[in-house]
Formats: C-alpha cells, sequence, structure tokens
C-alpha cells in the first residue's frame, strides 16, 4: 500500500483572518513535497484550483520544480482539470518532469473538473462539460500511447494534428494517466473500458459506500479485455495525522471550517456545521483525522472493501499552520505507512 498527501496548495492567514500572499503558498506547497521525500512518503500530488486559498493552478510547473529537488517521491497531479486544459501542453510539462526526475516517478490524473472556475477562466461553456472531457481524454491518451514522437488526432473541440511531433516522450514511452472521479458510475465504467487506473475523490459519506464503484471498474476492464497492473484503484480523502486525536481534531477543524465558508461563497454549499464534522472524523466517516494508530486502522479498513493500492490525503486546508502540515506528512511516512504494511501482512 503507497500512502501519499496531495494539495491544492494553502495560503496563510493573518492574524486578523486576512489571507497572506499566493506565491508564498506555492513556496510552502514546494518545501511540503520536498519534506515528504525526506519523510519517506510514497506519492505526493498537486491538484488543479484556481481560487486565492488555493492558488496551486499549474500542477506541471510544481511537479517539475519538485521533480528537480527530490529523489524517490512518485510525483503527479491531482487533478489535472483537462476539460479547460491543452493536453498537449500537459503531456509535454509532465514528461518534462519525467525527463528531470529521471524517469519513472511522473503520472498524471486527468479529472473532469470540479473546480468550474476553469471554465469561464479559459474562455470554456460548462454546458460543454462532458465533451469536452471526453475528446481532450481521448487526445491525451493518443498522445501518451504514440509509439513515435509524430501524433496524429482530429476532434472538434481542438484543432486537428495532422503528423506533428510532441516532445518530449517520457522515458519509458509513456506515462502512468489515471482517471480521478468524485464517485460518478459513469466515470467508473469508462475507467475499466479504457484500462486506466482510476482516482476517487472521497470528501464526503462512507468510504466503504464506493466499494461497488471499484466493483464496476474492475468488471468494465475485464470485459473490455484489460488486466495486469495497470488496473488499480487509489484513494484521496481530507484527513490530519497528529501525535494524539484530540490534536488532530484541533489543529484540522478551523481550516475545515474557513474552507467550508469560502466554498459556500463560491459555490453556493450550506454553512459549516461543527456537527456535520465530528460525523465525519470517526469511522465509517470519510475524514482521516486522528492519531498513527487510528488513521492506519481505518486505511486499512477501506483497504478491505476497494482492494486499494494508495490512500493519500489532503491536510492543508484553510490556513492551516505549516508546521501542522509537516508533522502531519512526517507522521503519514515513518507511523502510518509501517502500520498499515503490518497490518496487511497480517490479513
Amino acid at each position: 500500500m503507497e500512502i501519499g498527501a496531495y494539495s491544492f496548495g494553502d495560503t496563510q492567514l493573518n492574524p486578523d483572518g486576512s489571507q497572506r500572499a499566493t506565491s508564498e503558498a506555492v513556496r510552502n506547497l514546494f518545501g511540503a513535497i520536498v519534506h515528504a521525500d525526506q519523510a519517506g512518503l510514497d506519492y505526493f500530488g498537486i491538484g488543479e484550483h484556481h481560487t486565492t486559498s488555493m492558488p496551486a493552478s499549474s500542477p506541471g510547473a510544481i511537479v517539475a520544480a519538485a521533480a528537480a529537488a527530490t529523489k524517490q517521491i512518485k510525483l503527479g497531479s491531482a487533478a489535472s482539470i483537462i476539460s479547460t486544459d491543452d493536453p498537449v501542453r500537459v503531456f509535454q510539462q509532465f514528461a518534462t518532469a519525467d525527463a528531470i526526475s529521471g524517469g519513472g516517478r511522473i503520472e498524471i490524473t486527468a479529472g473532469r473538473g470540479s473546480s468550474v472556475e476553469t471554465f469561464p477562466l479559459f474562455g470554456y461553456d460548462l454546458g460543454d462539460y462532458d465533451e469536452l472531457y471526453a475528446q481532450k481524454l481521448d487526445l491525451l491518451m493518443t498522445i501518451n500511447n504514440s509509439t513515435a514522437p509524430e501524433v496524429t488526432w482530429n476532434g472538434s473541440r481542438r484543432p486537428v494534428i495532422a503528423d506533428l511531433a510532441v516532445v518530449p516522450r517520457p522515458a519509458a514511452g509513456r506515462l502512468p494517466i489515471w482517471l480521478a472521479t468524485g464517485g460518478n458510475a459513469g466515470s467508473s465504467a469508462r475507467a475499466g473500458q479504457l484500462g486506466l487506473p482510476i482516482s476517487y475523490g472521497i470528501i464526503g459519506g462512507a468510504p466503504h459506500r464506493f466499494a461497488p464503484l471499484a466493483e464496476l471498474y474492475r468488471r468494465s476492464a475485464a470485459q473490455a479485455g484489460h488486466s495486469g497492473p495497470e488496473i488499480k484503484v487509489s484513494v484521496a480523502a481530507l484527513g490530519l495525522v497528529a501525535p494524539t486525536k484530540q490534536e488532530a481534531l484541533d489543529r484540522f477543524y478551523p481550516g475545515w471550517h474557513n474552507l467550508n465558508v469560502e466554498m459556500g461563497r463560491l459555490r453556493g454549499w450550506p454553512a459549516p456545521d461543527k456537527r456535520a464534522f465530528l460525523a465525519q472524523v470517526d469511522a465509517p466517516g470519510a475524514y482521516y483525522v486522528g492519531d498513527p494508530d487510528e488513521v492506519a486502522e481505518r486505511i486499512v479498513h477501506l483497504h478491505g472493501h476497494l482492494g486499494h493500492m494508495r490512500h493519500f490525503l489532503q491536510t492543508d486546508v484553510g490556513g492551516l499552520p505549516h508546521e501542522n502540515l509537516l508533522e502531519s506528512i512526517t507522521l503519514l511516512a515513518t507511523e502510518v505507512k509501517p502500520r498499515v504494511s503490518r497490518l496487511l501482512s497480517l490479513k
């Protein structure tokens, strides 16, 4: 089981509650990735968002910088909003990062886009949501699966590519491409049919309710003739690890509250309710907030339902103090990861 973290960037707050510089947030994110590599974490994902509180708007740039400063950790997008980006540029950015890393540590996760701010920002119509995603995912896969630098592709949502070189090529010829979903059954079936690994973003409810979706994914893959190591499941969730459960709760709640206030303003979410928060931080809730023993036990419990091979947490939300993020990363790598391995070996 791989254990990791992901982030959209997290802008720190001044004592009066005002936001500090988004440039500082990006520097903090870079430092956290380097720290995660040194601590022994398996994976770090950078999600694409375009808000002042979550300013990691260019995962490819951050991944390339981190590729040069790390040695072992796998790096990827979590996710790239493929619907409103250019798949050619996404591929080139991550293939460049792959070259910088020495090869074999860089991944792309393609998402449909819960971050709907990208549609007006880049001049797209939200009504074209499904068609944009389908065509651009097809283009990204066409580029990735090409055995030569030259690529040919035709679609209605981007200019035709007629036998043109898309370079650099990844060191191993192809990059791992994951399909991200928040729980849409059609996305699970699509990933299986395409033979892509799937990443479930579980941010509410009981995580084990995703078991039928994972089963649908694997069944769809088998029916389409796909098998082997690329048919795999990962889980992204909210969470924070601290020496004690109470410390974890006390550290995570203020940021969770701030995040939900902002999302309410941007997307019409209801006002945050602490009772809702507390309902999610104990099993079978979706938040992995606790001490190393509890978090490890809950990851292993979910593995019994989903059979996933990677579990990674978003910790830095709502202006979480940076030192709390770094300690959570350290505990994930040095305390949770070995506990998960031990518990899985006993099953």
